[in-house]
């Protein structure tokens, strides 16, 4: 053959692309927005309706914090706008708002990574809570657009008709049970789709580097829920490469390109990955239950729309629409029955795999779920939707869509007495069912009468809208009635005044404030910008628990969420020298100052408590270095259920409880106040009276638990002024915080242990070999000694960089390859 000699470009030689102008090829382009954009705006503003219908923030009174909301993802936002605004303790490595110092870089991937957390910083501060509610319906708007855009790349059809049921999965039972006060979670709802694109170009055997990118921006967002879609995608390509016609090689290429670019894509979110995993295995370990799947009736009725079971139930519905169409999926003749056959046998199989325990834990990472079992429903759901595109764009028949609207009806029947059975399921089946059977019946008669295709699509956008609408609602008021997902401010007059009674004492970093017991969340100090114990995270660590529970801090979720204590020893300990209390007025607080000890100090010896060494007041004085307590042995009288204690102290001095094993009400002379086992540390009981007669009484609700011998102590404040004043005086003359580093200038001639007021978790650095002293971070020094300086890295920091440097220089490498070699066809 003869070489061939391009051509020029010129009138009679047209361009490759036809001679389009760049406006005709946008014009040309346009088009395809607009499925992805009525999903987008079917989604979004189904769920922005249910939310009006309800009168929730903000468009009406009724709070949208539920939960975790309120405690972790609205406080870990404020801080995300503190640490873009210049205003945070701390990093993106480190913050040294809660716990006393903690790892930051493993709760910014799994609180912060959904990309549309950074609405959270476009916003005034005091509107970051309105920023976060508005991440839900964005990220279920994307979802829905992206799911549209794959139903085009698996089959080709109207644009509107995959935008509605785009929608459809955007509104799916989990989205809107589960993951709907949950931002990053939704992530993965938006991930399942961006995996199937990457499937599909797999299979097209082209953009290997998109396909990666993909891969990236999935696990980027959330990695727990995007592993899910990860494996659910793997289950798409089995299943596309079954279906499809292709040759052996055309198949062993589509999943080398689908297994290389997935390896680089996920290493290329190795800097977060690696860290989180490992803080995750550093973390306080929780006591998770075994898997326990529910009944086959409950879980089948998880399918029917607009049920919302209570607690650890599936939520794999989606509107009838969907469920019509998914059920004539396999009766449609026009698809291959090779296809019809994979496409059922998978989704099949995805469902049954989330009752058994050994697939279960795949799904989790080979975990145990600590809450719903059911995370990775959407899966399912996904796939619902994908059979329902299947089936529309092979136009289904009248009596299959028929059938299938029937076995709907017959199974809401046989369903209706299942424990938890929606109120809503019924409107939704009868009303939402029939208008969408109606719907694709006028749409089946369009080919011959053209005037019914206007009608049938207003009637299937309204059917999706309004079903999607109410389940939304539903959901919500099913879930509202639950204790735990009351849902609580998190802006208003009291939450403002805290913050500014907060920031009146700000020292920081010559001392800490402490916010004082949780008023706003479990995360005050990162909400309120303080610096005191208060912390909740996935990712606290063993060694955080190990230091602050034997001091007397109140915690819960098994040592993974902390709280305050109010109490002048433990203050002196981590150089508190602020605190800020409720005042006495509704809505008000008062700030206080008290001289505080600096970051570092000085221990020249040993110290032993002479106090027992079982009781909490003798762990603080440990630490401490000085006996400050008096803990007598106290007397308990009363029955199992009201317990007495006596004991005798030196008048003047200051009386303090602690019984971490009790449940119920403290009362002690005209005070009284709740005891809540563990989540109550250290608390006061006032001054010893002239007769030194000190008296508890507990009113518990705990069987066969007592305070045990030795929960009073009284602490001699004169003592304990004494030791701050050592204290301040020996530490350091100098100390500098960076944001994941502490550099401190030390007294002349120093010599003894230098104790750091941070726990000793994992990834510190320093000059000096790293010392535990009672879980806090030392450091022994010399007379020689004048400056001591930390440095925190998160493990597995460097490694994950090394990985993504060497992915992204694959990634490179393979796009200039690409660009050349398509240079060289074109020559």
């Amino acid at each position: 053959m003869g070489t061939v000699t391009p051509q020029p470009t010129t009138a009679g030689n047209p361009p490759p692309d036809g001679g389009r102008t760049p406006t005709s090829r946008r014009r040309a382009a346009l088009p395809r927005l607009y499925g992805p954009l009525l999903a987008f705006l079917l989604a979004s503003g189904a769920f922005c309706a249910a939310w009006a219908a309800r009168g929730t923030f903000p468009f009406g009174d009724k709070g949208r914090a539920i939960n975790d909301q309120a405690n972790q993802y609205v406080p870990f936002h404020r801080a995300l706008w503190d640490l873009v605004h210049g205003q945070a303790a701390g990093d993106v490595l480190f913050t040294w708002r809660g716990g006393f110092g903690q790892q930051f870089l493993s709760d910014y991937y799994t609180y912060l990574g959904n990309p549309f957390s950074w609405l959270a910083v476009l916003v005034p501060r005091e509107h970051v809570d309105l920023a976060v509610f508005v991440i839900t319906p964005v990220t279920m708007g994307t979802a829905a657009a992206v799911m549209a855009v794959y139903l085009g790349k698996l089959h080709p059809g109207p644009w509107w008709q995959r935008g509605v049921l785009g929608a459809a999965y955007g509104l799916c039972g989990w989205a809107l049970s589960d993951a709907s006060y949950i931002p990053m979670w939704l992530w993965g709802l938006v991930a399942l789709p961006l995996l199937g694109i990457a499937v599909e170009w797999c299979l097209e055997g082209r953009r290997w580097t998109g396909v990666a990118l993909l891969v990236a921006l999935a696990w980027f967002g959330n990695f727990y829920t995007a592993m899910m879609a990860t494996m659910a995608a793997c289950v798409l390509l089995a299943v596309r490469l079954i279906t499809l016609d292709l040759t052996g090689a055309q198949r062993l290429r589509a999943l080398w390109r689908a297994a290389s670019a997935a390896g680089v894509g996920i290493l290329l979110t190795l800097p977060l990955l690696l860290p989180s995993f490992l803080s995750s295995g550093a973390a306080q370990p929780t006591k998770a239950g075994a898997f326990d799947p529910v009944r086959i009736e409950i879980f089948l009725a998880g399918m029917l729309p607009a049920t919302h079971l209570w607690g650890g139930r599936p939520r794999l519905y989606v509107a009838s629409l969907g469920l019509i169409l998914a059920g004539s999926f396999l009766l449609n003749t026009r698809i291959a029955a090779r296809t019809r056959l994979t496409w059922a046998a998978a989704t099949l199989l995805v469902l049954v795999s989330f009752q058994f325990p050994p697939t279960q834990y795949v799904w989790h990472g080979l975990a145990v779920p600590n809450g719903n079992p059911y995370r990775e429903a959407f899966v399912f759901s996904g796939m619902v939707v994908v059979l329902a595109w299947l089936a529309l764009a092979n136009r289904p028949r009248p009596l299959h869509l028929a059938l299938s609207a029937a076995l709907l009806l017959l199974a809401t029947f046989v369903l209706r007495h299942t424990n938890d059975f929606g109120g809503w399921t019924w409107p939704a089946v009868l009303a939402g069912g029939a208008a969408s059977l109606l719907a694709l019946l006028l749409l089946t008669q369009a080919g011959r009468h053209r005037a019914l295709l206007p009608l049938a699509a207003l009637l299937m956008t309204g059917v999706v809208l309004a079903e999607s609408t109410v389940a939304a609602a539903n959901a919500d008021a099913r879930r509202s009635r639950e204790r735990w997902a009351a849902p609580v401010p998190t802006s208003n007059r009291s939450i403002t005044n805290h913050f500014e009674a907060v920031r009146s004492v700000d020292g920081w970093p010559a001392y800490r404030t402490d916010s004082g017991a949780p008023q706003t969340s479990y995360n005050d100090a990162l909400a309120l910008r303080a610096e005191g114990p208060q912390y909740y995270s996935s990712y606290l660590p063993e060694a955080t628990y190990k230091a602050l529970e034997p001091l007397g801090y109140g915690f819960k979720n098994d040592g993974r969420t902390f709280f305050g204590a109010d109490n002048p020893v433990l203050d002196a300990i981590f150089s508190i020298g602020a605190r800020v209390r409720p005042g006495t007025e509704p809505n008000t607080w008062t700030a206080t100052k008290q001289p505080a000890p600096p970051l570092v100090t000085l221990r020249t010896a040993p110290y032993a408590s002479p106090n027992p060494g079982d009781s909490v007041y003798a762990h603080q004085e440990d630490v401490l270095g000085a006996t400050v307590y008096e803990v007598p042995q106290a007397t308990r009288t009363g029955t199992a259920t009201t317990q007495t204690y006596a004991a005798r102290c030196t008048p003047g001095s200051e009386a303090y409880w602690y019984s971490p094993a009790l449940y119920g009400t403290l009362r002690s002379g005209d005070s009284t106040r709740p005891l809540e086992d563990r989540m109550t540390g250290v608390v006061p009981l006032g001054p010893v009276p002239a007769s030194g007669e000190v008296t508890a009484t507990v009113e518990t609700r705990t069987e066969n638990a007592t305070a045990g011998p030795t929960p009073i102590g009284c602490l001699d404040r004169t003592t304990l002024d004494a030791r701050i004043a050592a204290l301040k005086s020996t530490g350091a003359t100098s100390v500098h915080v960076g944001g994941h580093t502490l550099e401190a200038t030390l007294p002349p001639n120093t010599t003894g242990t230098a104790v750091l007021a941070v726990t000793n978790i994992p990834g510190w650095q320093c000059s000096a070999p790293i010392r535990d002293f009672h879980g806090l971070l030392s450091l022994p020094v010399t007379p020689a000694t004048r400056t001591l300086s930390c440095t925190f890295t998160p493990k597995g920091l460097p490694p994950g960089l090394a990985a993504a440097a060497l992915a992204l220089l694959t990634l490179t490498s393979v796009t200039t390859a690409s660009y050349v070699r398509r240079r060289r066809e074109r020559i």
